[in-house]
Parts: structure tokens; sequence; C-alpha cells
């Protein structure tokens, strides 16, 4: 089997689930996406398998593989999880990370991570998330990086919803989290990166229910390529 065939399949069906592509709960038709990928059964399967893994699709024994739900509750954990992980990477940051590391983090995020006028919702979340990224690297822990991503995965949907609604917001409070990074005042980067991820669990129920309207009315692409609005 090539590895590469595999790969592909799976980079692309990944897309797909994290995007919500797939509506919540409905069983994906292994013959028509092998079809549609042209891809046999095998590397489709492993594909998939790895998707399970991830949590990112659900497989039910004798019925098949599932688009996981939008769930709430599910939802609220994956953010309680990724508060405690960032709390404790920006800590951590503010005591292993040298002056250059906090320097060109700094530098990188006035130059490209505050700029949103004109910028698709897709194109913003993915810098906001690479700050995040960054400061859990600077962390000196790779495996908190390494769960933040993963996390990151299963909550993307929501956060593209979130950045079209509160996108001035969240670049205001991203250059507090860096002042106290240059500071390295790790109890007032903690305080400061803590309300600016609690803030989003306050408004996960109605987040969710704005996401089943972008899956069934408009699409999810439609969110995605939406150009964020100067006014928020």
């Amino acid at each position: 089997m090539s590895e590469g065939r595999v790969e592909e399949t799976y980079a692309r069906l990944k897309e797909r689930a994290v995007n919500f592509q797939f509506r919540p709960g409905e069983r994906l038709n292994e013959i028509g996406l092998s079809k549609e990928l042209s891809v046999s059964r095998t590397p489709l399967r492993e594909a998939l398998n790895r998707l399970v893994t991830e949590q990112l699709i659900d497989f039910r024994p004798g019925q098949g593989f599932f688009c996981r739900n939008l769930d709430p509750r599910s939802i609220y954990e994956l953010y309680e999880l990724r508060e405690i992980l960032e709390l404790t990477a920006v800590r951590k940051a503010c005591t292993e990370a040298s002056d250059d590391a906090l320097k060109a983090l700094s530098d990188e995020l006035y130059a490209t991570g505050l700029a949103y006028i004109g910028k698709t919702v897709r194109e913003v979340t993915e810098r906001d998330e690479a700050f995040h990224i960054a400061i859990a690297e600077l962390s000196g822990n790779q495996e908190l990086a390494r769960h933040l991503r993963q996390i990151n995965e299963r909550i993307r949907f929501i956060r593209w919803l979130d950045m079209s609604n509160r996108v001035k917001n969240t670049k205001g409070e991203h250059k507090a989290v860096m002042d106290a990074l240059l500071a390295r005042n790790a109890d007032l980067a903690a305080e400061v990166m803590g309300n600016h991820i609690r803030r989003r669990m306050d408004q996960i129920v109605a987040s969710v229910k704005e996401g089943f309207s972008s899956i069934y009315m408009a699409g999810p692409e439609e969110l995605f390529e939406r150009q964020c609005d100067p006014q928020e």
C-alpha cells in the first residue's frame, strides 16, 4: 500500500471532518468516498481509523463510520482542557523561553498576527491558533503543544464562529498576553489567558446553535471564507 496515498486520503478527509463538511451524526458512505477520492477501500479505511483515533469521526461496530456530533457538553469539556493546558503553557513560557524567542513571537504578532481587516475568518483563525501554539512550544514541553494541537482541531469549527463575531476583542487580548509574557509576569499572563478562554466558554451553547445554522443553511464554506468585520 502506498503510504503517500494513505496520507493524501487522510488529509482530505480530515479537512472535511474538522470543517463539518460531513454533517453532524451523518453516516459516511465508504463506497461513495472511495469513488470520489479515487482510492481503494484499504487506504480509505486506514485513513478513517486514524481520524477515529483523533476523535474527529466516530465508529460504531456493525454500523460504520459517522461524523462526530456537534455537542455543547463535549465542546465545553474540550475548552476546559484547553484552559488547563494553556495556563500551564503560558506560565512555563514566562520562565523557560529565551528573551530572543519572546521578542520573535512579539515581532510576529505585531507584524501579521493582529491584522484582520480584509482577512477571511479562516486566515485570522489560523493566525490565532499559531499564536497559542507558539506559546505552548515556548513552554519547552512538546507533549503539551501536541495535545493542544489536537484539541484545536476538535474545536476549530467553534473557533471560526467565535472569530467571526469577536475578532477585535481577541486581538486586544493577544496583545495583553504578549505584554505579560515580555514582562515575565506569570500570574498576569495566566490571568489574561484564562479570561481570554473563559469568555469563549460562556458562549459555547450559542455558538453551537449558530454552528448548526452555518452547516445546514448557508453551508460551512460560507463561514470560513467570510471576511472579518472591522466594526466587530
